[in-house]
């Protein structure tokens, strides 16, 4: 009978230290400052790899979506100005341009995009200098460039622009996750900050894109150009 009483009067005390122990009250900082994204090229430097078989799409292809579905991005080649793209008609694979020599790119394009800075827009779109547009990224080993000459709508502003369809072969790709790397052929490609930044690290050049702004990245790092804007260009 008493080893009973000692034993009643001993779960009180433990149900108070179990729940002493168990509710534990976290606050915020209201000092605490998140720290700033890491720039783009640093990022690309420390970002863990994810594995490559998941992404790969065709032959030496690897291609992936931003989780907002707002960039698709692929590490694959070029011949001219010819990228080879699971997603887009294009002239890769033509015969006539066998000639070309073959280089790795990283390209990306974009939902929702600024509008190219004049500096950054390096052709005239056949002597009429209209028609240059956002919304697509491309790096070489050796550069990068923002915007291209075109009409209409890339294909990932048809699937998931304003007026997309949310379907075709672009909603089947799978989600880089939010700081993972991909690694093609010496390029890299990180989703970040709200974007995608892509680049050569060995040699210093890189862009970022997103749907608020864009950055250029030569010369070891240095931010070539920044452009940015209000409101989102689309066709």
């Amino acid at each position: 009978m008493e080893r009973m009483r000692r034993t009643l009067l001993g779960i009180p005390a433990a149900l108070i230290l179990l729940v002493a122990t168990a509710c534990t009250v976290t606050q915020k900082d209201p000092d605490y400052v998140p720290p700033a994204p890491l720039p783009a090229l640093e990022q690309l430097m420390q970002a863990p790899l994810a594995d490559t078989a998941m992404y790969a799409v065709g032959q030496d292809i690897l291609s992936f979506v931003t989780a907002d579905r707002n960039v698709v991005c692929s590490l694959t080649s070029a011949r001219g100005e010819h990228v080879n793209l699971p997603y887009e008609q294009n002239g890769y694979a033509d015969p006539a341009n066998n000639k070309l020599a073959t280089v790795p790119v990283a390209h990306c394009e974009l939902a929702a995009y600024p509008a190219p800075d004049a500096k950054d827009i390096t052709e005239d779109c056949g002597g009429t200098g209209l028609g240059y547009l956002g919304g697509a990224a491309l790096l070489t080993p050796e550069r990068a460039g923002y915007g291209e000459c075109r009409s209409g709508v890339t294909q990932q502003e048809a699937e998931f622009g304003p007026k997309g369809s949310r379907k075709g072969l672009i909603s089947q790709l799978p989600v880089l996750d939010e700081g993972k790397n991909l690694e093609r052929n010496g390029l890299r490609c990180s989703a970040y900050n709200g974007g995608v930044a892509c680049g050569n690290v060995s040699a210093g050049v890189a862009f970022f894109v997103s749907r608020e702004s864009y950055e250029l990245i030569s010369d070891a790092g240095k931010p070539a150009t920044q452009g940015s804007s209000n409101a989102p260009k689309t066709p």
